[in-house]
């Protein structure tokens, strides 16, 4: 039986959009046997970067749990593309990178890498718990406050 991420997506009120493309040299994704390496995702609308800022300054722990929610769906739609939406080929999460657009003293990183996490287990359920980095940056591509990026294990 075919387990559509799509559907998964629709049933948590959400629209996964269409995958993104690659804004300089490098490519989407790379597999090395079971693992498929996702490069990261910024938070679209419209096919368009958005929450820009720094937490901290312009933007509160919630807008930035905001953003890394829309990474993460860029993160999905990336997924789904390379399982051609069929997630029984999906065995887990290893790894999600979250990185955060941050003033220096700012120190909730948690609850704004919460934003991807919390997705990615709702969507995913027990295939979407992972090992988490969440880091603390000056800025990140197009003034976008949060990226993310993950490690995805496959069935053999």
């Amino acid at each position: 039986m075919h387990d559509s991420l799509k559907q998964r997506i629709r049933q948590l009120g959400l629209e996964l959009p269409e995958p993104s493309q690659p804004a300089a040299n490098y490519v989407n994704q790379v597999r090395s046997q079971n693992l498929l390496f996702i490069s990261g995702q910024i938070p679209l609308q419209q096919g368009r970067p958005a929450l820009l800022g720094r937490l901290g300054e312009s933007l509160s722990p919630e807008q930035g749990a905001e953003a890394a929610e829309l990474a993460a769906l860029g993160l999905l739609a990336q997924l789904g593309a390379a399982l051609d939406d069929d997630l029984a080929q999906l065995q887990r999460i290893d790894r999600l990178g979250v990185f955060i657009a941050a003033s220096g003293d700012f120190q909730d990183h948690s609850t704004v890498a919460n934003g991807a996490s919390n997705l990615l287990v709702n969507a995913l359920g027990e295939k979407g718990r992972h090992a988490r980095t969440a880091v603390g940056v000056a800025s990140l591509p197009a003034g976008v406050a949060v990226e993310v990026d993950a490690i995805f294990e496959l069935r053999p």
